[in-house]
């Protein structure tokens, strides 16, 4: 894509005509200071019903704005924003991170946002640069860290974390309890803390799910307490690497598989829709709206609302509140949630239904730890 800005426009708004002839004559009046200040200082004031926007960019993650997962949600999120004019720079690999950022700059960005968390340190630089502008970047603290890890905030950038673990969780009971094999199985694209804590989520919702019901669900390719012993494709693009890990666990009997590397999943979804071996459980943005085939298979998402944070950072700074405190998103504040089940709606049991929305409320309320 290059170094192509996709922009959102703002439309301009009609004036109704003025009939009445007290109304025209003041009109007139107006018109005529109007363009009195146009031409001594060469700029017509918007009224402030129509005051100009913020100016919110968006540096993109590697995969394009399109990738069913993290750049396409956090687009979106911006686009949904109203009060500001957003548009984005696509990275084709962390090579472009700097660069993007830079032009941004130069374009007078006041909000700029990096997409995920390899861009942070690129973020961070800039905002030390540039304190006058806003920066975010989503799933990272933006610390200013030095080589041996000792960190300190950077007054200008917010962090945009998330605790799906919590989310995860859910979505781990909710695999045990659709298990007809007694096994199921979740894979990351590369062993980063971000990937890895839907997988710990996950398998503690599983390991809860048997505690609870006295079962003996085994979770494939993960294990809390033996990270080294983890399953990865070694990167967020190899889908074929991705499809051969999930018909392996398919083979060893896993019915449900938690993929956590955006659209790795998504071959393997297309071909289980056509099997019927294996359920999907989708990561960051709401599958079902995303995939072109696998939907009936997708019991569920692991949502991290992105757009919801990058659209909660831009109203901060339009209405100039911005601090540099991280935001969290949780259960409680609908930063992280699971999707609805869609065309598997039937097929969840009424019970297991009920018993989920009561680990919710129990995680919610601080009664539930889903690191524990």
């Amino acid at each position: 894509m290059g170094d192509k800005v996709a922009t959102t426009s703002i439309p301009y708004k009609r004036a109704n005509s003025v009939k009445s002839g007290g109304a025209l004559k003041k009109s007139l009046k107006l018109m005529a200071v109007v363009a009195s200040l146009t031409l001594i200082t060469g700029v017509a004031v918007a009224p402030a019903s129509q005051a100009a926007k913020i100016k919110l960019c968006l540096a993109l993650d590697t995969g394009g704005v399109d990738d069913r997962s993290f750049n396409q949600g956090a687009w979106a999120g911006a686009q949904a924003s109203t009060v500001s004019v957003a548009e984005y720079l696509p990275a084709s690999s962390s090579a472009d991170f700097a660069p993007n950022i830079k032009k941004f700059v130069d374009k007078g960005c006041d909000l700029i946002v990096g997409v995920g968390f390899a861009i942070s340190a690129e973020i961070v630089k800039s905002a030390k640069a540039n304190p006058k502008i806003k920066y975010a970047v989503v799933d990272d603290a933006g610390l200013d860290c030095d080589a041996n890890w000792n960190c300190t905030a950077v007054p200008n950038v917010k962090g945009l974390t998330f605790k799906t673990d919590e989310a995860a969780f859910m979505a781990g009971y909710l695999a045990a309890g659709m298990s007809k094999t007694g096994k199921v199985a979740t894979y990351g694209g590369a062993p980063y803390p971000t990937v890895t804590i839907f997988m710990d989520g996950y398998a503690r919702g599983v390991a809860y799910y048997n505690k609870q019901k006295g079962k003996n669900v085994k979770v494939l390719g993960w294990d809390p307490a033996n990270p080294k012993s983890g399953t990865f494709v070694g990167n967020f693009s190899d889908q074929n690497k991705a499809l051969t890990i999930s018909k392996g666990f398919e083979q060893q009997g896993a019915d449900v598989i938690l993929p956590v590397g955006g659209n790795l999943g998504a071959p393997y979804a297309a071909a289980s829709e056509k099997s019927k071996k294996s359920l999907t459980i989708w990561v960051d943005s709401d599958g079902y709206g995303l995939l072109t085939a696998g939907k009936s298979i997708l019991l569920t998402t692991v949502v991290k609302e992105i757009g919801a944070s990058i659209k909660s950072v831009a109203a901060d700074v339009a209405s100039k509140k911005f601090t540099g405190k991280a935001y969290s998103g949780t259960l409680k504040n609908k930063g992280v949630s699971i999707a609805p089940y869609h065309d598997l709606n039937s097929k969840v049991p009424a019970k297991l239904k009920s018993e989920i929305l009561k680990i919710k409320n129990e995680i919610i309320a601080g009664t539930l730890k889903v690191d524990a």
